[in-house]
Order: structure tokens, then C-alpha cells, then sequence
């Protein structure tokens, strides 16, 4: 029996199945990404979403949707979907479904009359090519099935609309055709594993209406074109494949390619499965590199947010060798101590005072999987060694290590955390000064490149660094503790602490070095418990500060000054998770174990079988953002590690 599985009476309703929705990636960058029900409801859905190089490699929707019939004698049953303008839907397809299954592939399985089609999508795993199997199961009539592709080409940010530049040629190739709609873009090939009749009636489509680009105060009217549409004949068990991808195929391979793909795939039979597969889905290779996508449908990689989610990507895909993968990719783009916001970026930006610390942070998650640490150490000893001595010597502009040891980062106008949203060109949560997780991490980062050296006899790091924890330590209780507070300051300029209560501390309080007490943390961890803890992570804020905001909703700086003033973010269970139960043992777990089954419910909820970018701090915590966000998978299964590995 599948894990996750729809059913009819879900499925026909658009309530309910208009706001779930399907990803499935590639390690080439394409994806796939519609509703359960097929009806595109974003720009960002389509069947065939791939970078261009021509355009940089930005991700453009060359083919949307894929619009199926079943004809059988006069009569034609129309099983696609889409909204119109005013919300009109047509054609209305969905009613045709029976249910949603997923296990390898998730399969669609439509009743019209005593005609039942199963329908099942995959990416191959390192082309821009979807591959679409589509089954006649059963049947007792002669059957027909009639295929019209609706084309966009156009960036996934932007929307395509009607216009006399449009090529509406195409040239006949191995049961199909390819097209290219506009210049600078690759040939879309469209063909079939069997032999088909193409009818060339080349039509736009006007104003399809994306009601999530809608209600999120963007452009949301799209028109599509049509070259025409292709017919097939089949048989009762028989399957055809339909591939779409920027190069041609050989009909005959088809069904292999299709299988062979099918077994790469992992099985969702329980929610950690589940998990895991959506961790693949955030792998990117290209060339010689290994980078992780931050989220479906609209990031690219975030530096910070995939040195964050490696280990737990690494423990999803079962796959020790990610963590070399990843490492020795960014460390060749170190500078100056600090590595790039987006590694693929043309003209890259460095605001970040704290992912060359999260990069010293994950060489430390990957020496704990060692039986011997020391291999790790001597491959990325020369970059960590480059990263302390830069944030030593304040060589990055916007970084000071004060006299005391103390990092101190300020940027005008820039947020330089990972609470880095922008509302009305300005940053929402700045937190200039000295940030308590930076200096959480610059502290572990010393002491575990002192422990390595011990390991490694590195006698002259020792002596220039051994002085520098104790120094630390007692310089991070001085500014961030204080008696009457059972926190710690979250930020601290100009001698003045913020005790707005933030998980930030919490990442303080579970590194694997910390100038914290046990009974200190216990006191953040009490805290974060009662004012933090929801069922979808922890909140960015307190619900008694006087600027929360419980609800991620409005227009986009609406939507910004949300984010990192009350949502709640699932990736920063790890380090709850970690901490709670060095501090609680044994005893914490029926609590710990509570808190993670209630993210099951997730699954199901947003986007099936994975984790949401963020969700609201309000109850019920409906799921917001991207749909599908690496750090979120990552921790959660980073948490689940923890509590089964609970001692």
C-alpha cells in the first residue's frame, strides 16, 4: 500500500487539490512542478522547467501542461485542466480522476466510461527531458488517445504573452516533431515510443490565470501556444511513452530509458522515506561541481543555506561522499575569507558575516561520520585556516573581531544573517553588531580547528590559537547573558543588547562548543520551548513582541516583513533537537519524539512529500513560500538522526 495516496472525492475537489502540489528534479536543474490535478496555479509550474544556457542558465517553462483525450467512437473526454481568466476552469478534467498514488513514481489513475488510463512523469536524471508513461489498463472499446502540448518558452519569473514573433514552424522528426519558439532557445523535441499522426492547427491560448501569482500581488494572466495536437491508438495493457527535451531520442529506447530511470527512484513507504526523497531532489551537478539547490520552484543555490542543510542531505541520501562533493566545489571560491552569496551567480555578491563559519561548522559534521578525522581535516585545514585568519585580522570590509575575541559585523542597508529579508529596499531584522550565532560559531570553529590540530601535531596553529576560547568564552557570557534574563541577547551594538527572544540562540546553545553552561542552557531551552516551539519549527519571534507578525500574507514587502518576525522555520529543529537532548538524555525523548511526528502531517499538506519553505507562526501554521526548501528536509531528518541516536 503507497504512503502518500489520494482519493477521488480529495481530488475532485479544487479546494483541496488546487492548493497541493508535485516537484521532481533532476541533477541537470530541470524540474517538473504542477497541482495534483494538473492545473498550473503558478508561473513556476510546468512539465519541462530546465536552465538555458543561452540565458545564463536560468530556468526557463518551455513545455506547461499536456493536455490528454481519450476519444472512443464520437465522443472525446478531455482530461486536462486550466483556469481562466474570472476563474472559469476548461476543461474540467479533474473529474475524471480516481486517485494518487505514490511509491517510486506517484501514478494518476483516470476512469472515463470502462476506459481506465494510468498516467506516471519522470525527469531522466541528468538531461533536460521529462518522460511521461501513460497505460490504457483496461477497456472495451477502441481507443484513441489525442496529446495537445501548451508551450511557453519563457523565463519561469516572467509570463509569455500572444504575440507575430512567435515560430509556429516545426520539422518532423522520429515520431514526433521539434519546435522552437523563439531565437536563442534549444529545440524542443516532442516525441512518442509509438508511431503517431502530428495535426499541425497552431492556436494561442488566451489569458490562463494563475491564481497563486494572483493572490501573491503578481502579474498572474499567461497566454500559451499550442502547435497542435498528436493522436496515438491503443490497446487494452498497452503503455506509451511521451518524452519532451532539448534532445532527440530514439522512439525504440524510450520505454527502457523510462524503466531504467523508474529503478534510481526511492520508495516513500514512510515519512523518513519520504524525506529522503525529497533530498535528492535538491542535488545539483554540473560540470565537475556539486552545489545544493535552496528550494523549488524559484531559488538557486544560497551558500549559507547549503552548508546548513549538507549533513542532513548527506544522511538523507545515505551518501558520506556528498559532504566531499560539496566542500571541494566552494572551497575554491573562498575570498578573503568569506565565500559568495550564490556560487553560480555572474557578478557574485558577499553579504554573508556567517556562511564561511556554517563552512567550518559542516567540515566539522563530516569529521564526526569518520572513524578517523583526520583525512578531513588535512583536505580542508588550509580553508578553515584561511576563514579564522581572515575573520581574525577583520580582513572582510564589513567584519571586526574586537579586542576581546568578539565578531563584530555591520554592512549599511545590508542584512548579513540568515535573516536576511527586505522590505521596501531595506533589511527587515539587520541585526548589525554582535550576533549571538556568529559568535556561537566563531567560538566552535576554534576549538574544533584546535582539536584538529591536536590530532594533526599542527604545533604552530596551537600556539597562535590556543589562548583564544578561553578568551572567547568569557567575552560571549559578558555580552550576551545578563542575571535576570533567562536568554541570551540575540544582538548587541553600541553596548546596548536586544532580548528580543529569537531561536538564534538555540544554535548558540547546540554547537558542538559552546562558552554556555548546562544549566544556561537549559534556562534558552525552557524559554525557546514555551515562546518559540510550534509544530513547524521555531517561530523568528516571540508572539508577546510588540512587532510580531503571526501571518506571512499580503503583497511581497507585506510577505518580507513577515518571514523573520514570527514564521516559523522547521530547519532550526536540529539544534533544538540537539541541545534538548544533551541536556534531558533519555527522558527528553517521548517529548522530542512528539514534536517530530507532528511534521508527518506536513507531507500531505503543501507540496507532496516534502517540507515548505516556512510556515506561519499562527496556528494552524499554514505552510508558506517555496514549496519545497533543502535546509527544512534537511533538518528535520538531521533531528530525526538525533533522537534515534539518543543515548
Amino acid at each position: 500500500m503507497s504512503y502518500l495516496k489520494f482519493d477521488k472525492e480529495q481530488l475532485i475537489n479544487l479546494e483541496y487539490s488546487l492548493y497541493r502540489e508535485i516537484l521532481r528534479s533532476n541533477r541537470a536543474g530541470s524540474y517538473i512542478s504542477t497541482t495534483l490535478n494538473g492545473c498550473n496555479t503558478r508561473k513556476y509550474h510546468g512539465l519541462l522547467v530546465c536552465p538555458i544556457s543561452n540565458f545564463g542558465g536560468e530556468k526557463h517553462v518551455l513545455l506547461s501542461s499536456l493536455d490528454v483525450s481519450i476519444i472512443q467512437g464520437e465522443e472525446e473526454f478531455m482530461l486536462g485542466i486550466h483556469q481562466y481568466k474570472g476563474g472559469t476552469y476548461e476543461p474540467k478534467g479533474h473529474i475524471y480522476i480516481r486517485n494518487i498514488e505514490y511509491d517510486y513514481l506517484p501514478k494518476i489513475t483516470y476512469r472515463i466510461g470502462n476506459a481506465l488510463l494510468t498516467m506516471e512523469r519522470l525527469l531522466v536524471e541528468k538531461k533536460e527531458q521529462v518522460l511521461i508513461r501513460y497505460t490504457l489498463e483496461e477497456t472495451t472499446e477502441n481507443t484513441i488517445l489525442r496529446f495537445k502540448p501548451f508551450l511557453a518558452f519563457r523565463n519561469m519569473h516572467s509570463l509569455s504573452k500572444a504575440n507575430l514573433f512567435v515560430n509556429s514552424k516545426y520539422r518532423t522528426v522520429s515520431n514526433g516533431i521539434s519546435t522552437r519558439l523563439y531565437d536563442g532557445y534549444p529545440e524542443l523535441f516532442m516525441q512518442f515510443s509509438k508511431k503517431n499522426e502530428f495535426v499541425p492547427v497552431p492556436d494561442w491560448y488566451y489569458n490562463i490565470e494563475y491564481m497563486k501569482e494572483l493572490h501573491r500581488g503578481y502579474d498572474y494572466l499567461e497566454d500559451l501556444f499550442v502547435p497542435g495536437y498528436f493522436e496515438i491508438s491503443l490497446e487494452p495493457g498497452e503503455s506509451v511513452i511521451f518524452a519532451a527535451g532539448t534532445e532527440i531520442s530514439a522512439p525504440v529506447s524510450l520505454k527502457q530509458r523510462f524503466t531504467r530511470e523508474q529503478k534510481k527512484r526511492i520508495s516513500r513507504y514512510t515519512f523518513l522515506s519520504s524525506l529522503k526523497h525529497a533530498g535528492e531532489q535538491f542535488i545539483l551537478k554540473n560540470k565537475n561541481e556539486t552545489s545544493i539547490v535552496a528550494g523549488f520552484p524559484w531559488y538557486d543555490s544560497i551558500t549559507r543555506q547549503t552548508f546548513i542543510s549538507l549533513p542532513g542531505l548527506a544522511l538523507a541520501t545515505d551518501k558520506n561522499l556528498l559532504f566531499t562533493e560539496v566542500l571541494s566545489t566552494y572551497k575554491k571560491y573562498l575570498k578573503k575569507g568569506l565565500f559568495p552569496d550564490n556560487i553560480h551567480s555572474r557578478q557574485p555578491v558577499y553579504n554573508s558575516a556567517d556562511a564561511s563559519l556554517w563552512f567550518i561548522w559542516a567540515v566539522q559534521q563530516f569529521a564526526k561520520t569518520q572513524r578517523s578525522p583526520r583525512g578531513v581535516w588535512l583536505n580542508y585545514s588550509n580553508t578553515v585556516k584561511e576563514i579564522l585568519e581572515a575573520y581574525r585580522k577583520s580582513l572582510p570590509e564589513f567584519i571586526q573581531t574586537n579586542k576581546e575575541g568578539l565578531i563584530y559585523a555591520e554592512k549599511e542597508s545590508t542584512a548579513l544573517t540568515w535573516m536576511d529579508s527586505y522590505a521596501n529596499g531595506k533589511p527587515v531584522v539587520q541585526r548589525a553588531g554582535f550576533a549571538v550565532e556568529i559568535n556561537a560559531l566563531w567560538y566552535n570553529a576554534i576549538v574544533f580547528a584546535l582539536e584538529m590540530a591536536q590530532i594533526s601535531n599542527d604545533l604552530k596553529f596551537i600556539k597562535k590559537w590556543e589562548a583564544m576560547p578561553k578568551k572567547i568564552a568569557q567575552a560571549f557570557l559578558n555580552t550576551f547573558w545578563q542575571q535576570g534574563h533567562e536568554h541570551l541577547a540575540d544582538v548587541v551594538k553600541d553596548g546596548i543588547p536586544d532580548w528580543a527572544v529569537r531561536p538564534n540562540m538555540v544554535i548558540a546553545a547546540a554547537m558542538d562548543h559552546s562558552p554556555l553552561s548546562k544549566e544556561q542552557k537549559k534556562l534558552i531551552l525552557s524559554e525557546t520551548k514555551r515562546r518559540l516551539l510550534t509544530s513547524r519549527g521555531l517561530r523568528t519571534l516571540s508572539p508577546d513582541h510588540l512587532r510580531y507578525k503571526g501571518v506571512v500574507e499580503g503583497g511581497p514587502d507585506q510577505r518580507e516583513a513577515a518571514i523573520h518576525m514570527g514564521a516559523a522555520w522547521p530547519w532550526l529543529m536540529q539544534f533544538f533537537v540537539k541541545a534538548y537532548l544533551e541536556i534531558h538524555g533519555k527522558g527528553g525523548l517521548p517529548f522530542i519524539r512528539q514534536i517530530l511526528e507532528t511534521f508527518e502531517e506536513t507531507v500531505t499538506e503543501h507540496c507532496v512529500g516534502t517540507l515548505s519553505e516556512m510556515y506561519n507562526g499562527d496556528p494552524p501554521h499554514k505552510a508558506k513560500g517555496a514549496v519545497s526548501q533543502a535546509w527544512n528536509v534537511a533538518g528535520i531528518v538531521h533531528a530525526l538522526n538525533e533522537m534515534h541516536n539518543c543515548k
